[in-house]
């Protein structure tokens, strides 16, 4: 699988970006706030963003991959992720026929460039240094065949602890660290730069995009507020960027902070519920008058932007619209990937019935955010949808074991009428390869066939 000449300019660009603010004026983001005590001065001390790109340039940190074996990982990564299936499809404006069963592929789909890169310089380490431990800080991304893989390659994955922390006193002096596409926090890279270890950084750029834009809250005073899911580890390393921040996972959270920016409230209620999601020393009495807001990069992208509408709406009402400006700022931090792949389920959904779709099927890690959302887009609509993670969850006695909107996991008869054509939707998270679609298809296809066949014997 090799980059497009786009998608190396794109990585580029996110590596490099100024972010810039499209709901605050141009001047307004350039204006010196009155922070808060906890804010960062950019001259008494380095920001954790200075002290990030000083980690950068340390000669034992590898953010390019290694040239000398890159041809030979872009084959293997051919041969174990892409699908003849898949391919025919695209070719054949997205639709296959084939044994009783038509699919409708979803125009946008799969494993986005940010992934491939990460997969592809992790395959590059292990390749580059065949004589040394290689241990990886989490699952590289959310799919299981691509971390089985790496695995079954000897990559040691960093255990954690029931409290939440690693085990990382299984790294020694001289061993490899890989980080994952989520990003490392802080203090993780902060001890592998203190030590004698050679660090891969996969971190996808867009992800480095939301730790730019929350530095920029920190230097202008403002508290971060982070749309996503604070046990998730894209945002366990955003968070470690901040200074002060809090974390709301969906319209109902943000819903119950703006009624306390408003109107005050019990504060001790508060804190208990937020106690996982927010800052150390998080007062809201305080610290909820000048916001920004960011986002985990693979949440569902209307509920972003109807967030941010919210709190908008908010800092006008109590301040005014003239100082509107002084009291939040808002930066488009959500991933050209996941909008895509998102509108083009929805694009499906909204095809239903010309079509006659009498499912969609969603194929991606049961852990992946991004694929969780791609549910939730038939699912609202009331269109049969199901999310697996392998083709092993479609059952040859006609079941399916799927993941609900819900978080649990849960099995159930599958095609309803085995007697006629099926007429399916099909769609894969950002961090699904081509082949698990192919597989999953093929499991299918095999269901029907044989159903098929014992009805003429």
């Amino acid at each position: 699988m090799k980059f497009t000449r786009s998608a190396i300019f794109a990585a580029v660009a996110l590596t490099n970006v100024n972010v810039h603010a499209f709901v605050v004026q141009q001047q307004q983001t350039q204006r010196a706030f009155v922070g808060s005590s906890s804010s960062l001065s950019s001259t008494a001390e380095n920001t954790k963003k200075q002290e990030r790109l000083r980690f950068m340039k340390n000669e034992q940190f590898h953010r390019r991959g290694f040239k000398e074996v890159r041809s030979g990982v872009e084959n293997t990564m051919d041969a174990e992720y892409k699908s003849d299936i898949v391919d025919t499809m695209k070719a054949n404006e997205y639709v296959l026929q084939r044994d009783g069963v038509k699919v409708h592929l979803a125009k946008d789909f799969g494993f986005c460039w940010g992934v491939e890169r990460s997969i592809a310089l992790a395959y590059e380490a292990v390749e580059h240094f065949p004589d040394r431990k290689i241990h990886i800080t989490n699952e590289l991304i959310h799919n299981p065949e691509v971390n089985d893989k790496l695995s079954n390659m000897k990559v040691q994955f960093i255990e954690k602890e029931e409290d939440g922390g690693k085990r990382f006193e299984t790294v020694d002096e001289g061993d490899v660290v890989i980080l994952p596409a989520f990003g490392a926090s802080f203090e993780e890279m902060d001890r592998f730069d203190k030590m004698n270890v050679d660090v891969v950084d996969t971190t996808c750029p867009w992800v480095s995009k939301v730790w730019n834009t929350v530095d920029t809250h920190q230097k202008n005073g403002l508290t971060s507020i982070i749309h996503g899911k604070y046990g998730h580890e894209e945002t366990i390393a955003t968070v470690s960027f901040c200074e002060d921040y809090i974390c709301v996972k969906d319209m109902k959270e943000a819903e119950m902070v703006v009624d306390y920016i408003l109107n005050g409230g019990d504060k001790e209620e508060f804190l208990k519920y937020f106690e996982k999601a927010v800052s150390k020393g998080f007062d809201p009495d305080t610290m909820l008058d000048k916001v920004g807001l960011a986002n985990q990069t693979t949440m569902y992208k209307k509920e972003t932007r109807a967030i941010g509408q919210l709190f908008q709406k908010t800092m006008m009402k109590k301040f005014g619209p003239v100082e509107v400006g002084t009291h939040y700022m808002e930066f488009d931090t959500i991933c050209d990937a996941t909008q895509e792949r998102q509108d083009a389920v929805d694009e499906l959904v909204a095809d239903k019935e010309k079509l006659g779709l009498d499912f969609i099927l969603v194929i991606g890690g049961w852990d992946s955010s991004n694929t969780a959302h791609l549910l939730e887009i038939p699912h609202k609509a009331g269109v049969r949808s199901f999310h697996i993670n392998r083709a092993e969850c479609i059952g040859a006695d006609n079941t399916i074991t799927h993941r609900t909107v819900d978080g649990e996991i849960v099995t159930e008869p599958f095609v309803l009428d085995l007697d006629k054509e099926i007429v399916m939707g099909v769609t894969s998270g950002a961090s699904t390869p081509d082949a698990a679609v192919q597989e999953s298809l093929g499991n299918i296809f095999m269901l029907k066939k044989v159903h098929d066949a014992a009805k003429e014997e």
